[in-house]
């Protein structure tokens, strides 16, 4: 048994080291030489003070901010450590109970808007914590938004436009926009 055992737990220990210490040292070592925001998390700092990371949606509800797309993370909305979408089917009626809610929010907060309400405002993403959305959605909210802030909509288009990523390395993604991002330079102008 003596034979078995010392080779076992020496290999264990060995692998332990290699797989649970070394590796994930390295690891992380490289990635904060060669992409160090993105090791850290990819951080938003404001004022010296962390307040959001670039790649999770924060919930904006008060209607002078760009509303993100809606997080079916529980139990609380973009809950990074639950991580999910809903599993709700097209047809299932509390999918379709919260796409009416969500429609009607959005109808509350804007009812002169007579624009198509854009899909990524009333589904969530499969991960629940999307931090972008769509120029097409930003573009629904900037009559709201700019009423909201006394600004001119031009302006409040403008700031859109700026904050539009396009697509990575020119082919991959759809144009997109940092809803937290977008929403600091809007407390920047007021």
């Amino acid at each position: 048994m003596k034979t078995l055992l010392r080779p076992a737990v020496s290999l264990f220990v060995l692998l332990t080291a290699v797989t649970g210490v070394l590796y994930p040292l390295a690891v992380t070592g490289v990635a904060k030489t060669v992409f160090p925001e993105a090791a850290d998390g990819s951080l938003i700092v404001k004022d010296g003070k962390a307040v959001g990371s670039r790649l999770i949606g924060q919930n904006f509800s008060d209607s002078k901010y760009f509303w993100g797309r809606p997080s079916a993370t529980g139990p609380m909305s973009y809950n990074a450590s639950a991580s999910s979408g809903s599993n709700q089917g097209p047809l299932n009626p509390a999918l379709v109970d919260a796409v009416k809610g969500r429609i009607d929010a959005l109808k509350a907060a804007d009812p002169d808007n007579k624009l198509p309400i854009p899909a990524d405002l009333v589904n969530a993403s499969a991960s629940g914590l999307d931090p972008h959305i769509s120029p097409e959605a930003a573009a629904y909210q900037v009559v709201r938004v700019a009423s909201q802030r006394h600004l001119l909509p031009a302006d409040v288009k403008a700031l859109v436009a700026q904050h539009t990523e396009g697509r990575q390395w020119g082919i991959f993604g759809e144009p997109r926009v940092n809803v937290l991002q977008l929403n600091i330079a809007l407390d920047a102008l007021r």
